[in-house]
């Protein structure tokens, strides 16, 4: 043991002994040290008591809470002597009382431990006694009740209260009465006997329900006001209670009252629910809605409505919102996520208590950002919240899309801002993950994606805010109460006002251990200052002696910290020191070692995993829950259809029991199931598959009957009839139990002891004139149901009527959209005569009025309703007449609600293998009882001397054994036994009876089916293939091939080859003659069945093969040399170049190719010898090229030609493509300036006249030439010329191309810009064209060298123009001439002439003439060559 001021002892075992009975010496001084301070400072008699027994409990006065808030208020300031005086006689004391105990060894410790086990047994023998005396209390009080409550008269445990009600409104009076046996009971209105049967039916209404006593009375008026007393009575004794009723008319105003005072204080109506939740099968981030509607209005509905989801109740949100609005209640969420998964209750509050229902909402996996990617998780939360870290939990999903999930992906955001950053990875293994480095006082919110080979799944719902701060700091404040109801908040911190450098942390331990990291946590130190402090961490391996500081990118600040980058396989301890501005604590003593756990492993799937029956489209669904398993977050379940190896998810959150109704099942289909456990660890392998399961309907007992009637009367019987029970329990009803009750009898008796088969009961032995009610209950294989509502009063008196009873069983079939089918009994007293017909009326929904459905009565028990409005409901009744008039109508059917159900099943018609004809009819939502009830014309069975009837599961089969005009009728079928109509009808008649007995004709006589008659093909070499295909036969077919009568076997002229598996028959003819011509019949056999064709090859059909033939056969030998693949053929390139193709195969080196035109070779021709391709190039086709062009090639195997003819037609035919891409390569109109005027062009790449026709058009007129205007055509354009335009030439111009067939037209927009444009042109170039005209040139005349020999006379003369006449100056190597001595110049007219005389060698150079005038200049040049006598000029040198 460790004692006080010894720390030579620090480190040392402790004995568990030792520490036990240190802890109890320990809380000892502390008492003592408390009554010490009580009786120092407040001189107070207060006594603690440490032990106590059960009976035993503190009480405190108003004065000890007073004491105590003094006490805390005076502590803080406490310096006075006597307080300084205390500290240290408790610091003595404790150091004496510690060296005693070293002194004495273990003595005292024993003598303390036996005196408290003697003291504890003192109080547990105490208890044991208070224990006994409470049984034997209660048992004789048990005793006394019994003996109180048997043979005693009757009293009222509650007796009957007043009410005052609204007009119009319902009441129910109610009490409590005890008796031994049970009482007689009379109700009286104001002394008055009460008997139902004198007042309408439904005014009141009478029940005893052990004892508990009611009498209803319906829309009360203000004749009901009255006090109602009810007696009750028995051997020993009677007793009563009465109440009075006070009905209140409302008037308004007047009486003081407004409407919404009226409707507050009004007793509200019963309300029900008039529709039904059925599940909801919602997508993530879609909405969904639940909606109900009620019978009657609901006041304070927010209040009295109430919406719960897994039995947690729910508010309206920014998701979500709860309307209520015309008796409709409704919950949206505009946005669903996984958690909104769950099982939905609405309750309403209701006068005779809560009414409510429930319903599942599943929310499905929203379709993932990357095809294969795993559903998001869902239920993130924020666990061990503190200053900087906390623990995130999320659970895995249900669907992983085939790829298992290897990780997760942590996102964050701060506050409300949806800035969402990703701030961890989280391994696959676990759904839990710490995060540190928050910042205190900061919101946060978290979620998560799932991550598997495909990619990452979409993000989960976001997990609530949470804001971060020292959680802490809750447990160190006490508040203390005083003075009635105030309060005095204290913290520890406030104590601590000393404390400056922090305490030593203290319990570091391991408070989570994973995989991948380990969280650790220790307590705070104590004191530990009213500074703020961080911590710092070390780490030492187990072994090595040294301590690692563990470095944190942020202070750490809360008593938790994750280390997340430990070694697998090392054991460690840590260590922890506080830290604040005044210094650093000593280190906190080590922690346990600790070791990083291995993977954590899934859940085992749970175990006996059954299916069972529930409704036409659920099946229900338990197993034996995971033991032993806290880390259990749920099951998650899967179904699939029986046959199919792909699961499919049911639910995406986890289910929390063990039992589960899975719907949206298929009706009629078989379904296995499988669970799996879920946890932080994954999704755990899946359970046994169920055994394949049939959605059907679950066997139960079923509803009660109603609506009793009275079919006919004697004056001692009875026949009576009702309505089967609405819920038939999925099985068939084996019968009725019925029950009689006397008016002026207490005890009902049953009528029967056998059940009663059908809905009409007879009642014998009854006394004439008494009046009798009934009640009944229906039996199926799971026992007896409900017990009915007792009937009306019947009385019995026999009927001497003359018209007739009512029909009964009034029963509505084949409900469509806006018809039905009617169908009853006939009355069983049929009155003076016999029933002569029927009248059908009906009413409808919200009405009160009866119409008739036909103007006049029918004579049959059936009829087909037609012409209603869909979606209304109906009810409809039937009377009977006679001589005497119409009858007592019949009980009114049920409302029917008209409208075409998607999967309603229809009669199928049709003819099987065998050849017959049926009528077939399937109902997967019939019960396993149920009957297929069969009817023609509805008149009863159908007749088993036509028919046969098969009996499959869940269908029927009617077969027409001889099908006939007396087969022909409607045909309906009806299934028993369901709770919902299922029938069908189905009239044949006689064209369609004819379709399917030539069907049957064709399955009972089959015929070899035909898939292409006789085709006829020539092979290769000449040869005439006969072919024909029928489908595959069988090994066993046979083939007979009779030729012109004759039977024909193959011969070496005339294969014959016949495949049974491909079902082909041919003839192959090697050499067709005269010999062949004829008739081919193929006749085939496979078992019955059988086909004949025929084949006629005679007249022109066989002359026309037979020329074909012999013309493959020459083409097959020319084929044996060269010859033309491809024959001489004409192309026209887009370039209007005319190509003469053909393509050469099967030559060799030596093949000669040439070309020819007009029988003479041409060399223009082209051949490839590699390729085989022939070309000849014709650039521009004129008539010059027109004749017969020839190709031939030939080597030493033979010759081969091919020819193509470009006259005539031929030749037209090019020069009409070529007018087709002249007209197609036209470009769009330009618009140009020119020196004339205004010309309209466009260029195409062709133009032949005799095949191309242009027409112009101004402003939709045709334009012909005229002076002004011209047109024209070169071989490369078209234009339009518009001489001196004006405005009038203003508009749209077209320019229409007419080739052949092909017509182009060109339109440009000559007005507005485009006009001046061209004008500004035409003005800029005419007046060029005058400046040209009129310019200074020089014309002609002067050569470009000339060479002389000297002393001769040079004589240059040249011809100018212009206007006015140019000015004329003569240059000599740039420079002017002077005419002086030699020079000489003449001009006459437009001739200039200059003479130089005995020209010398200076006289070379070269020469110009310059004219001008005011339109502008010219130079004309000339280069002259002196050379002496004797001597060569220099250009014949150089030549």
């Amino acid at each position: 043991m460790t004692l006080p001021h010894n720390p030579g002892n620090v480190g040392e075992t402790r004995p568990p002994q030792a520490v036990q009975v240190h802890r109890l010496e320990r809380r000892q001084e502390e008492e003592q040290q408390e009554q010490r301070q009580h009786s120092l400072h407040m001189g107070s008699s207060v006594q603690r008591r440490t032990f106590r027994s059960s009976e035993e409990e503190y009480q405190f006065s108003a004065a000890d809470y007073a004491l105590a808030a003094a006490l805390v208020l005076t502590a803080s300031s406490e310096t006075s002597w006597e307080a300084q005086l205390r500290r240290r006689s408790s610091a003595v004391e404790l150091e004496e009382r510690g060296q005693k105990r070293v002194g004495f060894g273990n003595d005292l410790e024993r003598t303390e431990i036996a005196f408290l086990r003697t003291q504890w047994l003192l109080r547990q023998s105490r208890d044991r006694k208070a224990l006994r005396r409470r049984t034997e209390e209660k048992v004789r009080e048990a005793k006394e009740l019994r003996e109180l409550c048997s043979s005693r008269g009757p009293w009222f445990w509650i007796p009957l209260r007043s009410h005052a009600v609204w007009e119009h409104t319902t009441v129910l009076l109610t009490c409590t009465v005890q008796a031994s046996p049970p009482p007689q009971v009379t109700w009286y209105k104001n002394d008055m006997r009460l008997d139902p049967r004198l007042f309408p039916a439904g005014k009141y209404r009478i029940t005893n329900n052990y004892g508990l006593l009611t009498l209803e009375i319906r829309r009360c008026t203000v004749e009901d006001a009255a006090t109602y007393t009810v007696i009750v009575k028995n051997a020993y004794g009677q007793a009563s209670s009465f109440a009075k009723v006070l009905v209140r008319t409302y008037l308004g105003k007047d009486a003081g009252f407004d409407s919404e005072i009226f409707k507050r204080l009004m007793f509200g109506p019963s309300v029900e629910f008039t529709s039904v939740l059925t599940p909801v099968f919602a997508r993530e981030k879609e909405p969904f809605s639940l909606t109900c509607y009620f019978s009657e209005d609901v006041l304070d509905a927010e209040q009295n409505i109430q919406w719960s989801r897994d039995g947690r109740l729910l508010r309206s949100s920014r998701r979500r919102q709860i309307l209520y609005a015309d008796r409709q209640a409704s919950l949206k969420v505009s946005c669903a996520y996984k958690e909104d998964e769950g099982f939905y209750t609405v309750q309403v509050t209701s006068p005779f208590g809560p009414r409510e229902q429930s319903t599942y909402v599943f929310v499905k996996d929203a379709t993932a950002e990357k095809l294969g990617a795993p559903g998001s998780p869902l239920n993130v939360r924020c666990l061990d919240v503190n200053r900087d870290c906390l623990i995130l939990t999320w659970t895995p999903p249900s669907d992983t899309r085939g790829s298992p999930i290897f990780g997760y992906s942590i996102e964050w955001c701060q506050g409300e801002s949806e800035q969402w950053v990703p701030c961890h990875e989280a391994p696959g293994g676990t759904c839990r993950c710490p995060i540190q480095g928050l910042v205190e006082g900061q919101s946060y919110r978290f979620r998560v994606r799932a991550i598997n080979k495909a990619g990452s799944s979409l993000p989960s719902k976001a997990s609530e805010p949470v804001v971060m701060g020292d959680h802490d700091e809750a447990r160190r404040k006490i508040e203390i109460p005083f003075d009635l109801g105030n309060k005095i908040s204290v913290s520890t911190d406030d104590f601590e006002d000393f404390v400056t450098i922090p305490s030593t942390p203290t319990n570091v331990h391991a408070s989570e251990i994973r995989e991948t990291y380990v969280v650790l946590g220790w307590e705070e130190p104590r004191p530990r200052g009213k500074a703020p402090l961080t911590y710092t961490l070390e780490k030492s391996v187990i072994g090595s002696g040294t301590w690692e500081a563990i470095s944190t990118e942020t202070p750490v600040k809360s008593p938790r910290f994750a280390l997340l980058d430990l070694e697998k396989g090392k054991s460690y301890v840590f260590r922890v020191r506080a830290i604040n501005k005044y210094g650093m604590s000593d280190p906190s003593e080590s922690s346990e070692p600790i070791t990083l756990k291995g993977k954590p492993a899934t859940l085992p799937p749970p175990a006996q995993v059954q299916a069972f029956r529930d409704t036409q489209t659920s099946v229900s669904l338990t197993w034996d829950p995971v033991k032993e398993s806290p880390e259990l977050l749920g099951y998650y379940i899967y179904s699939r259809e029986a046959g199919s190896s792909e699961w499919q998810t049911v639910n995406n959150k986890p289910i929390q029991g063990n039992t589960f109704t899975v719907p949206g099942l298929r009706t009629g289909k078989e379904y296995e199931f499988c669970v799996r456990s879920v946890s932080e660890a994954g999704v755990g392998e899946s359970s046994a598959a169920t055994e394949p399961i049939r959605v059907k309907q679950a066997l139960a007992t079923p509803s009660a009957p109603y609506d009793f009637i009275l079919l006919n009367c004697g004056k001692n019987d009875m026949v009576i009839g009702w309505k089967p029970p609405k819920r038939r329990g999925g099985g068939k009803i084996l019968g009725y139990f019925l029950d009689q009750h006397d008016s002026e009898e207490l005890d009902w008796h049953p009528v029967n002891q056998q059940p009663v088969p059908t809905q009409v009961c007879k009642v014998s032995n009854l006394r004439e004139g008494h009046f009798y009610e009934f009640r009944a209950r229906a039996a199926n294989w799971a026992g007896v149901g409900e017990l009915s509502a007792p009937s009306s009063l019947f009385e019995c008196k026999e009927w001497t009527m003359p018209q007739p009873g009512p029909p009964y069983d009034v029963r509505a079939f084949e409900v469509r959209a806006t018809s039905l089918m009617l169908k009853w009994d006939p009355p069983l007293y049929t009155g003076a005569g016999p029933v002569t017909g029927y009248r059908i009326s009906f009413q409808e929904e919200g009405s009160e009025q009866w119409k008739p459905v036909t103007p006049d009565p029918i004579s049959g028990t059936h009829l087909r309703i037609s012409d209603l409005q869909p979606g209304k409901s109906y009810v409809f009744r039937v009377q009977a007449l006679n001589s005497a008039g119409p009858g007592q109508p019949s009980m009114p059917t049920d409302p029917i609600l008209l409208e075409d159900k998607p999967d309603a099943p229809e009669i199928k018609v049709g003819v099987d293998e065998e050849g017959f004809i049926y009528l077939a009819f399937e109902a997967p939502e019939a019960p396993d009882s149920s009957e297929f009830q069969w009817s023609k014309d509805y008149k009863g069975p159908l007749d088993p001397q036509r028919v046969k009837i098969e009996e499959e599961v869940n269908k029927s089969k009617v077969i027409l054994k001889e099908p006939g005009l007396e087969d022909l009728g409607t045909y309906s079928v009806v299934v028993t036994d369901a709770d919902e109509d299922i029938s069908a009808s189905h009239t044949l008649t006689e064209e369609e009876l004819n379709k399917l007995k030539k069907l049957s004709h064709e399955i009972r006589n089959p015929v070899i089916k035909l898939i292409s008659g006789w085709n006829v093909d020539i092979l290769e070499q000449g040869e005439v293939r006969l072919w024909l295909e029928v489908e595959k036969l069988s090994p066993a077919a046979e083939l007979h091939l009779i030729f012109n009568e004759k039977e024909i076997f193959s011969s070496p002229n005339r294969k014959i080859n016949f495949d049974r598996e491909k079902g082909l028959v041919e003839v192959i003819i090697q050499n067709l003659s005269e010999d062949d011509k004829g008739s081919y019949t193929a006749q085939l056999q496979d078992g019955k069945a059988k086909n004949q064709i025929t084949l006629a090859l005679v007249d022109d059909d066989f002359d026309k093969l037979l020329r074909k033939a012999d013309a493959k056969r020459r083409d097959w030998k020319r084929k044996q040399g060269p010859y033309f693949e491809e024959l001489l053929q004409w192309k026209v390139t887009e370039d209007c170049q005319v190509l003469l193709t053909c393509k050469v195969t099967n030559t060799k080196k030596e093949t000669c190719f040439q070309w020819f035109f007009q029988k003479k070779e041409t060399p223009d021709g082209q051949y490839d010898p590699q390729t085989g391709a022939g070309l000849l190039r014709i650039e521009e086709l004129s008539r010059e090229d027109m004749g017969i062009y020839r190709a031939a090639v030939s080597d030493d195997r033979g010759l081969d030609d091919t020819i193509l003819d470009l006259t005539g037609e031929g030749l037209d035919a090019i020069f009409t493509e070529l007018g087709r891409i002249g007209a197609l390569s036209a470009t769009p109109l330009k618009i140009q300036g020119t020196e004339e005027g205004i010309r309209i062009f466009s260029k195409v790449k062709y133009y032949n006249a005799e095949y191309m026709k242009t027409t112009w058009f101004h402003k939709e007129k045709r334009l012909d030439s005229s002076d002004r205007v011209r047109a024209g055509t070169t071989l490369n354009e078209i234009w339009l010329h518009i001489l001196d335009p004006k405005d009038s030439d203003k508009g749209k111009y077209i320019l229409e191309i007419a080739a052949g067939k092909e017509m182009r037209q060109l339109s440009a927009d000559l007005s507005g810009q485009a006009f001046d444009d061209a004008m500004a042109e035409h003005q800029r170039l005419k007046a060029l064209a005058i400046i040209e005209k009129n310019r200074a040139k020089v014309v002609r005349g002067l050569p470009d060298v000339a060479t002389i020999m000297e002393d001769k006379t040079l004589c240059l003369t040249c011809v100018i123009s212009g206007d006015p006449a140019p000015e004329i100056f003569w240059l000599k190597n740039d420079q002017p001439v002077t005419f002086l001595d030699r020079y000489h110049m003449e001009v006459r007219g437009s001739e200039v002439t200059i003479t130089i005389e005995k020209v010398n060698s200076e006289d070379s150079g070269r020469y110009g003439v310059f004219v001008k005038n005011k339109y502008g200049s010219e130079t004309g040049q000339v280069t002259i060559s002196v050379f002496k006598h004797g001597e060569e000029p220099k250009e014949l040198k150089e030549m």
